[in-house]
């Protein structure tokens, strides 16, 4: 397998992207050896779709698309990364008990923790910003 694999996706901010977006990460991470049914693959289908949503919920009509990537660098690291052309970066709200939104990036950043990785937010040179998460590769290449 290639030192580097990467894949990028560029969707309308429509919530009908989130599907999309969520199929096409699984499609590719399928290619790349993951399998389908495993608690990596749940754990980034969880993950594109909150990070998608808050690109098209929270963009307020300044990022007209998102994009989607995904980086395998040496079959060790696992990076996905949504980018929209909105300045503000994420923050975690507090979520009242009967809030129905606002806990996507707790529900993120645990995942990534309890898989060993990390969230991080870079600024991009258009003006907006990429939420990066990167996730150990933790699968036997054969």
């Amino acid at each position: 397998m290639a030192d580097h694999q990467e894949s990028s996706l560029t969707l309308p901010s429509a919530p009908e992207s989130v599907r999309l977006a969520r199929g096409h990460a699984l499609a590719v991470l399928t290619e790349w050896g993951l399998p389908a049914s495993s608690a990596t693959a749940d754990a980034v289908r969880l993950i594109v779709s909150e990070l998608a949503t808050n690109a098209v919920q929270h963009t307020f009509g300044r990022s007209p698309t998102f994009t989607l990537e995904l980086r395998l660098d040496r079959d060790e690291e696992l990076r996905v990364g949504v980018t929209d052309s909105h300045p503000r970066r994420p923050r975690r709200l507090p979520a009242a008990v009967q809030q129905d939104n606002g806990r996507g990036l707790v529900i993120i950043r645990f995942l990534a923790a309890e898989a060993g990785g990390r969230l991080s937010v870079v600024p991009t040179d258009t003006g907006g910003k990429t939420v990066w998460i990167s996730l150990p590769w933790r699968i036997a290449v054969g």
